[in-house]
């Protein structure tokens, strides 16, 4: 029964600390990421020249953070239970999720305009920052790749000790 209640509280460790997380990353991704002007025309809009670099600049640093986060986030969660880590790997991963689907909402949504509107209601020319997004879909799975990475390498680690004193005591 202790087994179960300490998986369990790994779990839901997890769970709070990458909504937490996920939420205070969301702020800082929007502080940090730039951002590309938005030139808002009567019925259209669309960035102000070509400017790749704004959206991949945003992406990196989604992409970052949410690395960053799943390797320290893990780390935390494996010092809490050691020694079950596939505990620690569920609730890594729904960290990753949680904490990843928080960082996109809060980061889309400071700053963020509505350009419809804004198109609709204009008649002149309008340049506004346009809103943050995550142009590669492949950032929204950094934080649980990274956790899962993190467990895989602390397994590894495990394996190759019980290798080493099983060697040591024949």
């Amino acid at each position: 029964m202790t087994t179960a209640r300490k998986a369990s509280a790994v779990i839901i460790a997890g769970v709070v600390v990458g909504l937490v997380s996920g939420l205070a990353l969301g702020v800082v991704w929007w502080r940090l990421a730039p951002r590309v002007p938005l030139v808002v025309q009567p019925g259209a809009s669309f960035p102000q020249g070509y400017q790749p670099e704004g959206y991949l600049a945003a992406d990196a640093a989604f992409g970052a953070l949410a690395v960053i986060a799943g390797v320290a986030i893990t780390i935390g969660l494996a010092n809490m239970r050691r020694e079950h880590l596939f505990s620690v790997l569920i609730a890594a991963l729904l960290a990753g999720v949680i904490g990843t689907a928080a960082m996109w909402w809060v980061g889309t949504r400071l700053g963020s305009v509505d350009i419809q509107g804004l198109s609709a209601t204009t008649t002149t020319d309008v340049v506004v920052d346009a809103p943050l997004k995550v142009a590669m879909p492949g950032m929204y799975v950094m934080w649980p790749i990274a956790s899962a990475l993190v467990v895989t390498i602390l397994a590894l680690g495990d394996w190759i000790s019980e290798v080493r004193s099983a060697r040591r005591g024949r």
